[in-house]
């Protein structure tokens, strides 16, 4: 039966650590039961914190990692704005090449001016690494995702019809509500495919969306219908933004 575990440290450098426990564990589990460890990054402050540690961490071996995005901007490498340079920055480039480049799957630099054509060659691009055909979706060891104030993850907001789509891995946003507007995004069926999905959010100015989502299951927040099949479900909180639960009560973290 699927679980939710919900992890509440008492500030952001505690989440950081603790990250980086989990993510060590599920790379040797992963790597242990298939030869290769799966995982996909959002953007946002999330790199910052989940890599911290990560990125100094000698016991994992990221030669078998295989890196890609939950979501990413329709726009150059160099941009301010860009995902993958804010995960190369943080992890990447710290780890100085552990992570084979062909195994880095980032968006196709070439095609940011067509989000359409960008978001289709990506799921080609996971086509690769992911067996086609085993399962009608693919099956990361783990996906690490941010929230934003309205419940949106990855790409993924409120009344859009990204939310309903039910057949690809990959689907491309050229209105979104939040600047720049062209992006790629993972699609629920790919995050609910999972094996294990990471909620990051930290600072008390979340408190408010995390309360509506894990508590109150508000079906109006794209984030809730994040319900892994057959995963766990994690949730990696500060005092801050875990301030608001009151139905749900934080364990203790422990691997």
């Amino acid at each position: 039966m699927p679980l939710t575990k919900v992890y509440s440290f008492h500030k952001v450098d505690d989440v950081a650590k603790g990250l980086d426990k989990f993510l060590e564990r599920e790379s040797a589990e992963a790597i242990e039961r298939n030869g290769m460890f799966t995982v996909a990054f959002s953007g946002g402050s999330l790199p910052a914190t989940a890599c911290k540690y990560l990125r100094d961490n000698t016991k994992i071996d990221f030669s078998r990692w295989y890196v890609f995005w939950a979501d990413e901007r329709c726009v150059d490498y160099d941009s301010e704005e860009s995902n993958y340079k804010l995960l190369k920055q943080e992890l990447l480039d710290p780890l100085g090449g552990k992570i084979p480049e062909a195994q880095v799957i980032a968006i196709n630099e070439s095609l940011v001016g067509d989000p359409e054509a960008a978001a289709t060659d990506y799921q080609e691009q996971m086509e690769t690494v992911f067996a086609k055909g085993k399962s009608k979706f693919p099956e990361f060891d783990c996906i690490l995702l941010g929230i934003g104030p309205d419940g949106h993850t990855c790409s993924l907001f409120p009344n859009r019809p990204q939310l309903e789509e039910r057949n690809k891995w990959v689907v491309h946003i050229e209105d979104s509500p939040k600047e720049p507007p062209c992006r790629i995004t993972l699609t629920l069926p790919v995050l609910n495919a999972s094996r294990s999905v990471a909620f990051v959010a930290t600072g008390a100015g979340k408190s408010k969306t995390v309360k509506e989502i894990v508590d109150d299951r508000d079906v109006a927040k794209p984030a809730s219908h994040v319900a892994l099949s057959k995963g766990t479900l994690y949730w990696f909180l500060d005092a801050g933004s875990a301030k608001g639960l009151t139905t749900t009560k934080p364990t203790e973290f422990k691997l």
